[in-house]
């Protein structure tokens, strides 16, 4: 019988080739909506329509970058969705898949509990979120957009890197695979610091909180902390696993799937938030010491970085098996 996405029945190969369309499609759509508004904001900013607390310069700068990577979101859901994806370089297409699914993925559990504790009246705060007055229909199509690629990236990108690498996705651990690097066993342990840290603030720990900004702490940035702390506890076991083949006889996608984005979160969210702890845009504040937000950071982007390499490392020690 003819074989289709590594193995499968060519029936079930082609449900599974559908499935990833539909998702690309929806992606590219759902961020389509999220880069109008943006759009809408920067053209706002230069008839002197920014928020209050923002200058022109510092909102066009700020909406510019999301507005290059909503393009990008769009051209990466495309590219997952119709078959010229798969003739795509793999280096930029692994890199903006990593960092795209790193952003958003992640953030899947989070918007579920956020909204479940919206429900039940729990007073999440305000933040620093200086786009609250945003007319709904803005507010609808941000939410859109972001839960949309959310998904569409969650369903279409493991399915095009099992078709496009499927090796590195088939079969189960094996005890005695080749251990970790010392620099990935640092990165490791950094990970997992990192992950515990920001789970203790998540549950409402204070420490390295600067004690002018802790108002800034609502439930909302403990959620999104433990969310990050979890994902990042996440990409350290699963590296740990592909690299030490332990437990012996896991299926094999589960921890490359996982360690593909939870590193890609590490790297995401601390490559955009520590730009945002230096140039301060908006006068923007982090809870933490200035000091603490700058080493957290820093180590997020090199353990991220890491981490990826130690995926890409396991991924070609399987071979290409694929395009």
């Amino acid at each position: 019988m003819m074989r289709d996405l590594a193995g499968a029945p060519e029936g079930v190969g082609a449900r599974w080739s559908a499935a990833r369309r539909i998702a690309g499609y929806g992606a590219a759509l759902s961020m389509g909506s999220y880069l109008a508004v943006k759009v809408i904001w920067v053209v706002a900013a230069f008839i002197g329509r920014a928020p209050e607390g923002f200058g022109t310069a510092d909102w066009v700068m700020l909406n510019a970058v999301t507005v290059a990577m909503a393009t990008t979101g769009v051209g990466l859901g495309l590219a997952l969705a119709q078959r010229w994806g798969r003739r795509l370089p793999a280096a930029p297409v692994v890199f903006f898949a990593w960092v795209g699914a790193g952003f958003l993925v992640p953030m899947i559990p989070y918007m579920v509990a956020q909204g479940l504790l919206g429900a039940f009246g729990a007073d999440l705060g305000g933040g620093q979120d200086k786009s609250g007055s945003a007319p709904q229909w803005e507010t609808a199509l941000i939410t859109i957009g972001f839960a949309g690629m959310a998904v569409g990236l969650a369903v279409a990108l493991p399915i095009y890197l099992r078709e496009r690498w499927p090796r590195a996705f088939l079969g189960r651990l094996e005890s005695g695979e080749a251990g970790a690097s010392p620099l990935v066993t640092a990165a490791l342990a950094v990970t997992a610091g990192l992950g515990m840290l920001w789970c203790f603030w998540g549950m409402g720990g204070t420490l390295g909180f600067d004690p002018a900004h802790r108002d800034h702490w609502d439930l909302n940035g403990r959620l999104l902390n433990a969310s990050s702390g979890l994902w990042a506890l996440l990409a350290a076991w699963s590296v740990w696993a592909l690299t030490r083949g332990r437990p012996a006889g896991l299926r094999r996608w589960i921890p490359t799937t996982l360690a593909f984005a939870a590193s890609g979160s590490l790297f995401a969210w601390s490559g955009w938030k520590l730009p945002m702890v230096i140039l301060r845009p908006g006068g923007f504040t982090t809870a933490e010491y200035t000091a603490v937000a700058v080493a957290e950071h820093t180590l997020g982007i090199a353990a991220g970085l890491t981490l990826l390499t130690a995926v890409l490392r396991v991924v070609r020690r399987e071979g290409p098996g694929g395009g």
